[in-house]
């Protein structure tokens, strides 16, 4: 089982990786949904997270609020990406729609090349998105090398329990191309259970670990 543990900031990361944390998503302002830390706690995470065998997702995103973005947060987010590159972060996770909520591929595209050869992760945007729009959005993912997706499978106001039909409906949609991670909700408590019910072998939480 991989428990990947969102933090906010560095100070909890010796902790987590203590508590067997064996990837961590890095985030700043985790009481909006997360945004981009600054280049300094990305540098020391990096650095910690590689001397420990950890692997390291790094949240890009520019501000809270909706997932639709202007020429000059795309252009933050490019410069955050080719950051988060140059200090050896594994991974980097964001998510851009349009303001009728489809994906935004031509945005996705800039931050997708941007990421050059790091994992992508589409994150908790995929929730804003009609189950019509996740299932366009799924097949351009795959298209474009994304590796996984991270959602709820509904509301974050929804309890994770009663999204596991929808998650089992996306599970069956990405039909194994690319890899579903649930989230929002999933604890040190209930994770076997969410995890036992999706037949997944991973998840994501911010109390995912008991520590």
């Amino acid at each position: 089982m991989l428990k990947e543990v969102a933090l906010e900031n560095y100070t909890n990361i010796p902790a987590a990786v203590a508590a067997g944390a064996k990837r961590i998503e890095l985030n700043d302002n985790l009481a909006v949904g997360g945004t981009t830390v600054s280049r300094g706690v990305m540098a020391e995470a990096a650095k910690y997270t590689q001397e420990h065998g950890v692997s390291l997702v790094a949240m890009i995103r520019p501000r809270g609020g909706n997932f639709v973005y202007n020429d000059t947060e795309l252009k933050i987010m490019e410069a955050d990406l080719l950051q988060a590159q140059a200090l050896g972060v594994d991974a980097v996770t964001f998510g851009a729609l349009t303001a009728a909520g489809d994906l935004d591929t031509e945005a996705m595209s800039l931050l997708v090349g941007a990421a050059g050869g790091m994992s992508v992760v589409f994150h908790m945007a995929f929730d804003a998105m009609t189950t019509e729009q996740q299932t366009l959005a799924i097949d351009w993912l795959v298209d474009h090398q994304v590796e996984r997706i991270l959602t709820h499978g509904g509301p974050l106001t929804t309890a994770i329990t009663d999204c596991v039909p929808q998650l089992k409906a996306t599970i069956q949609l990405a039909a194994g191309r690319i890899q579903i991670l649930p989230g929002g909700g999933i604890t040190a408590d209930n994770v076997d259970e969410i995890t036992a019910a999706l037949n997944l072998k991973q998840a994501h939480g911010t109390k995912i670990l008991a520590y």
